[in-house]
């Protein structure tokens, strides 16, 4: 029995390899709150995710990625930003420096896959292309202030 091919979720002809400012949204495997859980939140916190042991080594291998300028971690996905930035001489910065974003971000769920012990994460991940300083900067509000929002969350679970 021959299976349906998989449909791709980035865009048709898109170099994801040139310059650009790129969200990228990963989640984990049926939704699953591995990565932590939102505390505070009461008159006397802000709320904030507290990172689990999966949390912390997820947040390892991001730190390491000199391309991510902002980020996430929530418990059952993480948002960040990538920048791409080709240099005069033709190298790139972004994770191995000569990574577009997909082979970035299958290395970025490996490295935590093979650390942890299990594969937590969906197959694919959600991307979109920043096109406009605006949509960089209502991103990076978004990121921000996801913890805050954590229960009207399209990714959360009661």
């Amino acid at each position: 029995m021959q299976l349906p091919k998989r449909k791709s979720n980035r865009l048709k002809h898109y170099d994801y390899s040139q310059n650009g400012a790129y969200f990228i949204t990963v989640c984990v495997k049926d939704g699953r709150e591995l990565l932590g859980k939102v505390v505070g939140g009461d008159d006397h916190s802000t709320p904030y995710v507290l990172l689990s042991e999966y949390g912390m080594v997820t947040d390892k291998y991001i730190r390491r990625i000199t391309g991510i300028n902002q980020y996430v971690i929530m418990p059952n996905h993480i948002h960040m930003i990538i920048l791409i930035d080709s240099h005069e001489n033709g190298t790139m910065w972004a994770s191995s420096p000569t990574q577009p974003v997909p082979q970035l971000i299958k290395s970025l769920k490996t490295l935590i896959s093979k650390e942890i012990g299990c594969s937590i994460f969906q197959r694919s991940y959600y991307d979109h292309v920043i096109r406009s300083e605006k949509d960089y900067e209502q991103i990076c509000q978004y990121i921000d202030t996801n913890p805050l929002r954590w229960t009207e969350d399209e990714y959360y679970t009661k």
